[in-house]
């Protein structure tokens, strides 16, 4: 997956660094010069992901004049997995000793994806001074109600090659897309690659609602993005609002149509441009796809 050019055209262009993580490494890579006046954004992946995730974030934000630091949170991607646990709650430890080792104790905006965000949400309220801003996309934990269910197939039943890209791709539309369409050669490709490499398979957080007590906590600006057709909220997109709207800081939530649970992979132009409004950045008018609710607005509309 390493020789796709599309992931080796970005690989190359980044500067990688090494933090503790137990016995083993925890990978970051960063892209941009350094910061002068604008804090450095931090990318948290989702669960069973990488940097990789972030394949069509990193340029634009790297283009608006931003310095990007993204990590393969322990447990995935390159990254050892955590001594201490198999959840969500023990690598905001593991990250903020990172970065201290990095860059200090600077401010970061920090953005989160689907597990990556419970991971910010939990760091932002562990670290305050840490996170500056806290852009939440597609996250879980605003709600303990039953999770849909979804005919996700074991790929390790199915021999490598083909067969086993077919389960993968199958999932990756039950799951994280939702359109037939996203699910081409790339996607599989990185989806197959970063699922196989997964060591946090006990996870549970994600399936209850841990954000709700900590969001009206939270004294940084916050924002929200998620696909208008994430699996996780489909049909009952009141619960995100409700639940975003227990942060006292919250500035917008952007709903992109089109888009299931990777927005920032099935609809990349219109999600940069809610990122970057969402950062407070140039350039970051409305584009088509991308429907904003105030954090004023009533909720359900």
């Amino acid at each position: 997956m390493d020789a796709h050019p599309a992931v080796q055209g970005l690989a190359r262009e980044a500067a990688c660094a090494t933090t503790a993580c137990g016995e083993g490494v925890l990978v970051w890579r960063r892209w941009g010069a350094a910061p002068t006046t604008s804090a450095p954004v931090v990318l948290l992946h989702g669960g069973s992901g990488s940097w990789t995730h972030w394949l069509h974030t990193i340029e634009p934000l790297v283009r608006a004049g931003r310095t990007v630091l993204v990590p393969d949170m322990p447990g995935f991607g390159e990254s050892a997995p955590p001594p201490d646990g198999h959840d969500a709650d023990v690598l905001p430890g593991w990250l903020e000793r990172g970065l201290v080792q990095l860059i200090g104790h600077a401010p970061v905006e920090l953005v989160g994806f689907s597990f990556g965000a419970l991971v910010a949400g939990l760091w932002a309220h562990a670290h305050p001074a840490r996170v500056a801003r806290l852009v939440l996309v597609g996250s879980p934990g605003l709600s303990a109600a039953p999770a849909p269910v979804l005919d996700l197939r074991r790929w390790e039943a199915a021999e490598p090659g083909d067969a086993r890209l077919a389960v993968h791709r199958h999932n990756l539309l039950q799951l994280m897309l939702a359109r037939e369409e996203a699910a081409g050669e790339l996607a599989v490709a990185l989806h197959a690659h970063n699922v196989e490499r997964d060591r946090m398979r006990r996870r549970r957080l994600m399936l209850t609602d841990a954000l709700v007590p900590l969001l009206p906590a939270l004294r940084c600006p916050v924002h929200g993005i998620w696909g208008r057709e994430d699996v996780l909220f489909r049909h009952r997109l009141e619960v995100v609002e409700r639940g975003m709207r227990l942060a006292p800081g919250l500035l917008g939530l952007d709903f992109i149509d089109g888009a299931g649970h990777w927005v920032a992979f099935e609809q990349p132009e219109a999600f940069n441009r809610a990122l970057l409004r969402a950062l407070g950045m140039p350039g970051a008018s409305d584009a088509p796809g991308v429907r904003p609710v105030g954090p004023a607005q009533e909720a359900g509309r």
